[in-house]
C-alpha cells in the first residue's frame, strides 16, 4: 500500500515470519530482544517498499541510520514455530531524524502481540550528525503521509 504526495495516507509495510526454537526461551515463549530484530526487519522491508535499502543509504550516499531509542510493550506471548506479522509504518519525519512504528500480530487470528518504536538519527561515516539527502527525505516524507 504505497501512497504519495501531501497528507496521504501513511505507507504501512508487513511483513510474516515464523518464531524459530532458537528465539524462544525455556517455556517456548520468543526471548523478548528477539521483538527487535523483528522490528528490524520491519523496517528494511518498508524501506524497500518505498524503493531504496539501508545498504543504497550507506554506500551511495554516506547517510547512516542508527537506533538512538526503542521500545517496546509487550501483550501477549509469541511462541515457537507460530506466524507473526510484523507491521511497520513511519511515525514522524524530520530532517536528521525518523520514527518508525511497529505492531507484531499473531497471523492466525490477528492478536496483538506487541507493539513498538524506533527513532534514527541519520548520521555521516564519521558518525557526525547529518541531514537524509532530499531523494530519501521525499519518499520518508511520502510514506508518513506528509
Amino acid at each position: 500500500m504505497k501512497a504519495g504526495g501531501n497528507n496521504s495516507t501513511p505507507v504501512v509495510n508487513e511483513v510474516r515470519l515464523r518464531v524459530r526454537y532458537a528465539e524462544t526461551d525455556q517455556m517456548g515463549v520468543a526471548y523478548h530482544s528477539n521483538h527487535f530484530i523483528w522490528f528490524e526487519v520491519g523496517r528494511v522491508e518498508l524501506l524497500r517498499q518505498l524503493g531504496f535499502s539501508y545498504k543504497d543509504m550507506e554506500q551511495n550516499d554516506n547517510c547512516h541510520m542508527p537506533v538512538v531509542d526503542a521500545r517496546c510493550r509487550y501483550r501477549v506471548p509469541a511462541v515457537y514455530d507460530e506466524e507473526v506479522i510484523v507491521r511497520t509504518h513511519l511515525k514522524n519525519v524530520r530532517e536528521s531524524m525518523a520514527q518508525f512504528g511497529y505492531e507484531l500480530l499473531r497471523a492466525s487470528d490477528g492478536k496483538l502481540l506487541a507493539t513498538g518504536e524506533t527513532m534514527h538519527m541519520a548520521i555521516d561515516s564519521e558518525k557526525k550528525s547529518t541531514s537524509f539527502p532530499e531523494k530519501y527525505m521525499k519518499a520518508l516524507r511520502a510514506a508518513a503521509g506528509k
